[in-house]
């Protein structure tokens, strides 16, 4: 802005001497006309006007030159107060960046510590979709498995209604409790026409009677067993809830003690078979059998003086897993029967064996002795030959000797057979003889 003032000046001043020396070359043309006094006087005037003009000017530049002055400071200032906020711009924008850095610096330390994390929860995305996907497979599977579950529950539904109508029939009860009957002996190793026999006749004082099984002991004893099926009232009292009351409750009772005398009504008539009376040294009892835990047991717990009133009878009452332990104890005792028949024929096997090896060893001590009488025989043979027939030989006329003792002479036998000492092989002249008769 000074600069431009003072170009300004100087242009002004430029005009005004430019006007001046127009308005002298305008007074100079006219200047002929004029007298000396008039022309001066118009320079003079003209002067003073170029003057007024000129301070007018500078004046004007003076004002225009404060304000130009003014405005330079202005804008000084402002440049200052830009150049100051730029500053502060700057250290903004430079710390903005280095905490930018930092900021990166710490992100960048962070991701590489979760990078383990990020491979963690990749492997473990892709468990858990193929978790989904099993679990999808394994609900399908499930749904198709309840599908075949809900299927095999109503066939079992309608098996196990046809086998409780079917077991209302009491022949069908009769199979039923001999079949388990068979199973159970069958399971403690017992084996059949050896250890048992089943529908045997049995002939008594109470008349002809067939057991469903006659279980054989040691000895020749003999125990019979009769298979027993209380179901029917049984059957209706297990569709009522335990925990039932009022009417329903008072059913459930009176089907149990119809159940209970039933189980009596079985026992009785046990009792008056009187099996034990047809089979040679038997104990005195029959064994009932009830092919069922339950059957047994809701009995007992109904009315527990059964037992009692069963062994009064001379009734065993017996279920499955009982009679199985009988019938065990009855195989472990044949085993133990059969081993002492073995050790009995054991015996006298080696008896048998002792007494003939007596006799082979007589036979060895002959053959010792015929092997002592040929070595016998066999040196005077041999002496013999050497000083006998040898030396006859050798007198012939014509006979080369040296040929002659060319001939491989026999040698003695100085060695005897051993005698056997053992005592094993030691028996009495009479205990060979009856084996050689024997023989």
């Amino acid at each position: 802005m000074l600069v431009l003032g003072l170009l300004l000046g100087a242009a002004l001043g430029v005009i005004g001497t430019w006007l001046f020396a127009r308005r002298t070359a305008a007074a100079g043309a006219g200047a002929a006309a004029l007298s000396p006094e008039v022309l001066a006087a118009q320079h003079a005037l003209q002067l003073a006007e170029t003057r007024a003009s000129a301070a007018s000017a500078h004046a004007e530049l003076r004002a225009e030159l404060a304000a130009a002055d003014a405005t330079v400071d202005s804008l000084l200032a402002q440049i200052e107060a830009q150049k100051l906020q730029f500053s502060e711009l700057a250290e903004r924008h430079r710390a903005d960046r280095i905490e930018q850095s930092e900021r990166e610096k710490r992100e960048s330390a962070v991701l590489q510590a979760l990078g383990p994390v990020r491979e963690t929860l990749t492997t473990m995305q892709s468990t858990v979709a193929e978790l989904e996907k099993q679990r999808s497979e394994q609900f399908g599977s499930l749904s198709e498995q309840l599908k075949q579950a809900q299927l095999s529950d109503e066939q079992l539904r309608g098996a196990t209604e046809s086998l409780a109508s079917a077991l209302r029939s009491n022949s069908t009860r009769g199979v039923w409790g001999e079949t388990q009957l068979r199973r159970v002996v069958e399971a403690a190793g017992l084996a059949q026409y050896v250890d048992f026999d089943t529908q045997q006749s049995i002939t008594t004082d109470a008349g002809a009677g067939r057991p469903d099984m006659v279980i054989r002991l040691p000895g020749g004893k003999s125990i019979a067993v009769d298979a027993k099926v209380p179901l029917e009232h049984y059957i209706e009292a297990s569709q009522i809830p335990v925990t039932a009351n009022g009417e329903e409750g008072a059913r459930r009772k009176a089907l149990v003690d119809r159940h209970v005398k039933a189980v009596r009504a079985h026992i009785d008539a046990l009792a008056k078979k009187t099996y034990w009376e047809g089979l040679d040294a038997s104990p005195e009892f029959v064994v009932a059998f009830i092919p069922s835990e339950s059957l047994l047991s809701s009995a007992l717990e109904a009315d527990p003086a059964i037992l009692e009133y069963s062994f009064g009878k001379r009734v065993a009452l017996a279920s499955p897993v009982n009679l199985w332990a009988v019938l065990k104890t009855v195989a472990y005792t044949w085993q133990e029967q059969a081993l002492t028949d073995d050790a009995k024929k054991l015996f006298e096997l080696g008896k048998a064996l002792y007494a003939r090896l007596g006799t082979l060893s007589a036979h060895a001590d002959g053959l010792r002795k015929a092997i002592e009488r040929t070595v016998d025989s066999y040196n005077k043979f041999a002496n013999s030959l050497e000083t006998r027939v040898l030396v006859t030989a050798r007198q012939f006329p014509g006979i080369d000797e040296t040929k002659l003792d060319l001939l491989i002479e026999p040698a003695p036998i100085h060695e005897v057979p051993r005698k056997l000492t053992a005592v094993e092989l030691e028996l009495p002249a009479s205990a060979v003889e009856r084996e050689e008769h024997a023989s």
